[in-house]
């Protein structure tokens, strides 16, 4: 894609999904990832992901240079807590902009926090991750994991070029990796990488996504 499509845009909700019932799998079972539990919650859903997304971040960490680890952060959102975090966003923007309308409110937020119906991470589909050195030591990719475009003043979007050039060859090395194992990315958020979503098959020209959102088993 040569230009920034949204998740709101009805090209994503337009892609058919073709459920192939892969189940969900545990990452801290996979042996080389890292696992931050900063997205942690009561039921442990953030560490779980489809197998085939797993697979593909294994095979990504192999193509990394040496020394750099990925990190994983989250996966798996049951759909009631995206729900929650599209409703909480939205209604941060709304006091800020008292003066939008609900489809701009609508659109806006789907820059940070996906709408729950065709959500990346209710499938299982997407992973929020970030680089480590070989000590395990979060490296600088220029904000924080998860910083709003308000906060980060644009530079959470993934080819910002007001960061550090540090902070720009990890997410080059990040990027390049993930991409070479299949995932792609929401260019809003450095750290956003999918594969088998509908955001995925837009991005790729996939007849459909493979995987659709679901409730927690």
């Amino acid at each position: 894609m040569s230009e920034i499509i949204l998740m709101s845009d009805p090209l994503v909700a337009a892609i058919p999904v073709r459920e192939c019932g892969e189940r969900l799998v545990d990452v801290r079972s996979a042996g080389p990832l890292l696992v931050d539990v900063r997205a942690q919650e009561a039921a442990d859903a953030f560490a779980y992901l489809r197998e085939g997304v797993l697979e593909r971040l294994l095979t990504a960490q192999t193509m990394l240079p040496q020394g750099l680890r990925l990190l994983y952060v989250e996966g798996y959102r049951p759909p009631s807590l995206q729900r929650r975090y599209f409703e909480e966003y939205t209604s941060q923007l709304r006091g800020e902009r008292p003066e939008w309308s609900d489809e701009q409110l609508h659109t806006t937020a789907s820059r940070y926090v996906s709408p729950p119906a065709i959500a990346p991470h209710s499938a299982g589909a997407a992973v929020d991750l970030t680089l480590a050195d070989a000590d395990g030591r979060e490296l600088d990719l220029g904000t924080r994991m998860n910083a709003d475009p308000e906060e980060s003043e644009g530079t959470c979007y993934t080819d910002a070029d007001n960061i550090s050039h540090q902070a720009r060859a990890n997410r080059k090395s990040l990027g390049a990796a993930l991409a070479a194992a299949g995932l792609v990315n929401y260019p809003t958020e450095w750290w956003h990488w999918s594969f088998g979503d509908r955001y995925w098959a837009l991005a790729t020209r996939a007849p459909a996504a493979r995987y659709g959102p679901r409730d927690p088993d």
